[in-house]
C-alpha cells in the first residue's frame, strides 16, 4: 500500500494519525498486533478528506470502545478509524428525541436520556460499547434493542457522502442489521417516551443490579462471546456452555469467567491463537453436546 499521500495528509492536518500502531490496550480483551494505519479524526471534515484520500485502496474498520472485538495478533492490512469524542456529542431534537454521536457511549446516552426525563434507554446503561458499535450489532439486553427506539442513522460512505437513513430502510436481525459495509455511522437519532426521573433512575437501578450480579467485570473480556440461539432451543448459550465444558478449562491465558460461562477472560497475556482455540472449542463441546450450533457475537478482526 502507498503510504506517501496518506504521511503528506498527516502533515498537512496535524491529524492524530500512526503508522504500524499497536491495537491491544484499544480493545477490552487487550489482544492484537499491529494496525498498518491507525486514523484518529478530529472532525467530519478530517474524516471526509481522508476517506476521498484513502480510496477504498484496502481495508478499512471502524474501532468503538474495542469491548466486542478479537483482533488477530498480526498486522492488519489497512487502516483502523477510532471516531474522536468531538463525534460523541448529545442533543435533543424534541422533548423525546434524541441525537447521539456514534464515539458516545451506550451509559452516557442513557444517563443523558434520564437528565433529561426520557425513558427507554435505560437498557444501554448495562452495555459497555457505543453508540457506533450498538448500531452495528442491534445491541439490547433485557428485552429491548436499537431497533426499537432508532428513527435513523447518520453516515458517511467510504467516499466521502454523507447520508441519512431511516430506520425503516434497514433490515435488523438478532446482534446484526444488513447495511452496505462501506459506511461509517456519524450519529444517530431516537425516540423515546416521557417519564418521570426517578422511575427512569429505578428502572435503571434495577437493571444494573442484575448486571452486576450475572456478569464479571473489571476484566479483560470481550462480553457475551456467543449469541443465544434462536429457534433451536430455550436455552441461553451461557447454559448451553455450563452443561458442555468443564468450568476449569483454559488454553493458556484465555479461560472461561467463573462468573458467567458466556464471557471469555484473558486472564493475563492470551494470544489470538489461545483465545480462538478457546472459542472453538467450546462451540464444537456445545454442538458434540447438545447437537445446537452456536454462533459468535464477538467480532474477529483479521
Amino acid at each position: 500500500m502507498e503510504l506517501k499521500d496518506i504521511e503528506d495528509f498527516k502533515n498537512k492536518f496535524g491529524a492524530d494519525l500512526f503508522f504500524n500502531f499497536d491495537i491491544k490496550k484499544f480493545n477490552w480483551f487487550n489482544i492484537g498486533g499491529k494496525s498498518k494505519i491507525f486514523f484518529k479524526p478530529k472532525d467530519l471534515t478530517e474524516l471526509k478528506e481522508f476517506l476521498k484520500l484513502y480510496n477504498n485502496r484496502g481495508k478499512i474498520f471502524i474501532l468503538g470502545m474495542g469491548s466486542n472485538v478479537l483482533f488477530k495478533d498480526n498486522i492488519y492490512e489497512g487502516v483502523i478509524i477510532k471516531l474522536s469524542n468531538n463525534f460523541g456529542t448529545l442533543s435533543k431534537l424534541k422533548p423525546d428525541i434524541i441525537i447521539a454521536g456514534s464515539a458516545c457511549s451506550q451509559k452516557k446516552l442513557s444517563e443523558y436520556a434520564l437528565e433529561n426525563g426520557i425513558s427507554g434507554f435505560e437498557f444501554m446503561y448495562c452495555i459497555p460499547g457505543s453508540v457506533g458499535g450498538g448500531l452495528q450489532m442491534n445491541s439490547g439486553c433485557f428485552g429491548t434493542e436499537f431497533k426499537d427506539k432508532l428513527i435513523s442513522i447518520q453516515c458517511i460512505d467510504t467516499n466521502g457522502n454523507i447520508k441519512v437513513i431511516p430506520s425503516n430502510k434497514i433490515k435488523f436481525k438478532y446482534r446484526k442489521i444488513e447495511l452496505n459495509e462501506d459506511l461509517v455511522f456519524l450519529s444517530a437519532t431516537f425516540k423515546g417516551n416521557l417519564l418521570r426521573k426517578n422511575k427512569i433512575k429505578k428502572l435503571m437501578d434495577e437493571l444494573s443490579i442484575k448486571k452486576n450480579n450475572a456478569q464479571p467485570s473489571k476484566i479483560k473480556t470481550g462480553g457475551s462471546t456467543f449469541k443465544n440461539p434462536i429457534d433451536q432451543t430455550t436455552k441461553k448459550a451461557w447454559e448451553l456452555i455450563k452443561e458442555s465444558v468443564p468450568e476449569n478449562i483454559n488454553f493458556g491465558d484465555a479461560c472461561i469467567s467463573t462468573k458467567h460461562s458466556n464471557f471469555f477472560v484473558n486472564k493475563n497475556n492470551a494470544s489470538f491463537d489461545e483465545m480462538s482455540s478457546l472459542i472453538n472449542f467450546v462451540k464444537k463441546s456445545v454442538k458434540d453436546k447438545t447437537g445446537i450450533n452456536i454462533n459468535l457475537e464477538i467480532k474477529i478482526i483479521e
